[in-house]
């Protein structure tokens, strides 16, 4: 007879679920199509290999101009410019915009040579073939320069993400055909019990035999949470039998789920088995019903062993193992409201209804803020980045900061990300937290990294320059060398006054850059450098994307850009040091506790990030 033995001391829920959770994930992954990615789980990080757009387009119907053709015009005094064709969306210039002409154009059209800015068609007036011009622009007015969704050399996507739609579409815009995804982990199914017959079969019911119900709606609880089940069939209460499956079962599979024999009664052995085997880790816990529950490890694969009854067995599942699949392959369950505080004053004043994407991030406290994320219509980072959505309704001209809001989330698979940074562009910094899951680098520049972090919204701020937001602390210091990055016309040039006196086109950065701030620095220190600015072939053409300037002159679309030595470097151009530039990551003092940030403060200690890129060295 079967020794009886008592259950161990019963685990608390969150002490088994915790134990379930610390299960490692999978290391398997798998490369597939992009549109049939939706649902799964990135296993690398995503990182453009091209501007989105890849053309300066025109952001608005109107005409395609020479700013300087406009200066002083207005609605008493407009200019007359003549019309010499018009542009489509899609279409190739096959002309360039003389002086004193302009070319009728429509949005997203490429805009034409010779043209530097576009007048909404609302401030003109055609007249045959011209068209009075009621307002003047500077350069760059309704022009969406290249890079302006998505720059060239940005971290997109961290590991860990779920992808979704919006996500996918963000994936397509940049050329992605096929991405490397977590693969979907095996779980085998294993039913035990004498009585259990499978459903189709007949059943003797004097000698106590009942259908296997727990196979059926294990495998498809499994399958729901976005797991592979590998049913195994039943298996009578045999100690050999039980053992030859299991050991089969932990060979091919990455988890190991059973049902029945895992009481303490005479016929129950599962956990003996396991004892006895492998490891045994909790062995009964306090909840109802569910108490006869097992967790440890059969052969190396981990294993859970749910109760014999199947409500009991589907309930366990749920509270304890479906949230760690879920987890392990991003899949979503029913989409939920959520109540979070506004991080910062949201203004609307157009009159209509508006579904305004948010972000959630968690603050050091715990609490759940949401934060605005549109970057427009056009723009697919105003999904890509979202979580979710707050209803705005047409007379609400104002959200302010801290009214607390529902938030209609896309998904309750996602999550906040584990660390939220902002600031300046920096390989080095996307280096450091290529290894953290769920990060969220939103490269704004150095003075909106320090605005979001003033406003309460990033856990984590990159910078540049001498600015240090306040109740924040700096997690680590390193340098870059920057300067101008040449064509192979262009490498004779040793100086910024030879760039400003040559034949030569440069491609500057926006001025919420970091690059930008230094660069206008060096140019100060010059003897006249107002003078030197209007010398420099288009110091005025600023572009965002830390690459940018970069790619077009790889291009040969102009022969100087602001960059980064390790810039030059990856793309096999000519490189004029103008100096080094100190970059720190700030934390929001709050935020220092939360595990995103103390991942990354670990990483930057180590310095090892560094390693590989020219021109960087630790501070």
């Amino acid at each position: 007879m079967t020794e009886r033995r008592e259950m161990r001391e019963l685990v608390t829920p969150e002490d088994a679920r915790e134990a379930i959770a610390a299960v490692e994930r999978p290391a398997r992954t798998e490369a597939v199509p992009v549109e049939s990615a939706s649902g799964r789980v990135l296993a690398q990080p995503v990182t453009a290999s091209i501007d989105v757009p890849g053309f300066d387009r025109a952001a608005m119907d109107g005409y395609a101009v020479r700013a300087t053709d406009t200066t002083g015009a207005g609605e008493t005094n407009p200019v007359e410019l003549g019309v010499e064709g018009s542009l489509a969306a899609g279409e190739e210039p096959d002309y360039r915009v003389r002086p004193e002409t302009a070319i009728e154009i429509a949005t997203g059209a490429v805009l034409p040579p010779g043209a530097d800015a576009v007048v909404k068609v609302e401030r003109t007036e055609r007249r045959g073939e011209t068209v009075a011009v009621e307002q003047a622009v500077p350069s760059g007015t309704n022009v969406a320069p290249a890079g302006s969704d998505v720059a060239a050399g940005d971290r997109t996507l961290s590991a860990g993400t779920r992808l979704a739609p919006r996500t996918l579409g963000l994936l397509s815009a940049i050329g992605q055909e096929t991405v490397t995804v977590r693969a979907r982990p095996d779980v085998g199914v294993v039913s035990t019990g004498a009585e259990l017959v499978a459903p189709g079969s007949a059943l003797d019911h004097t000698a106590g035999q009942i259908y296997d119900v727990n196979e059926t709606t294990l495998t498809s609880a499994v399958r729901a949470a976005g797991a592979n089940p590998v049913p195994y069939g039943t298996v009578e209460d045999d100690e050999d039998a039980i053992r030859e499956t299991l050991q089969r079962a932990a060979k091919e599979c990455d988890l190991v789920l059973t049902s029945g024999s895992t009481s303490a009664g005479s016929g129950d052995m599962l956990y003996r088995i396991v004892e006895e085997d492998g490891e045994l880790s909790v062995h009964g816990v306090a909840i109802k019903p569910g108490k006869p529950t097992v967790v440890g490890r059969y052969g190396g694969t981990p294993l859970v062993g749910l109760p014999g009854y199947p409500v009991s067995a589907l309930s366990i599942f749920r509270l304890l193992v479906a949230p760690t699949l879920r987890r392990w392959t991003g899949t979503e369950r029913d989409a939920e409201t959520v109540t979070a505080e506004l991080a910062v004053e949201e203004r609307y004043a157009e009159g209509r209804h508006r579904a305004l994407p948010v972000g959630l991030i968690r603050d050091g406290a715990d609490e759940l803020l949401a934060y605005p994320v549109d970057r427009g219509s056009g723009a697919t980072t105003s999904l890509a980045y979202a979580d979710g959505v707050v209803e705005m309704p047409a007379d609400t001209r104002v959200l302010p900061a801290g009214e607390r809001l529902a938030v209609e989330r896309f998904s309750t698979a996602d999550r906040p990300p584990a660390l939220l940074a902002v600031g300046e562009s920096d390989p080095g910094f996307a280096a450091a937290i290529a290894g953290i899951d769920a990060t969220r680098y939103r490269t704004i520049g150095t003075r909106g990294g320090a605005r979001w972090l003033r406003d309460g919204i990033a856990d984590v701020a990159v910078l540049t320059g001498d600015s240090h937001p306040g109740d924040s602390e700096t997690l680590a210091t390193w340098t870059r060398e920057w300067g101008v990055v040449l064509s192979a016309d262009a490498t004779d040039v040793e100086s910024l006054e030879e760039l400003a006196v040559g034949d030569y086109r440069l491609v500057n950065r926006d001025r919420e850059s970091g690059l930008r701030a230094v660069f206008d620095a060096v140019i100060d220190q010059r003897a006249e450098p107002e003078a030197l600015r209007k010398s420099i072939d288009g110091y005025d053409v600023a572009v965002p994307g830390l690459e940018s300037p970069a790619r077009r002159v790889a291009r040969g679309d102009a022969d100087a850009g602001l960059g980064l030595r390790s810039t030059a470097s990856d793309l096999g151009l000519a490189f004029l040091s103008l100096g080094t530039q100190r970059v720190r990551a700030v934390a929001a003092s709050g935020r220092t506790g939360k595990s995103g940030v103390t991942s990354l403060a670990r990483t930057l200690d180590e310095a090892r990030f560094l390693a590989g890129l020219d021109g960087y060295a630790a501070d």
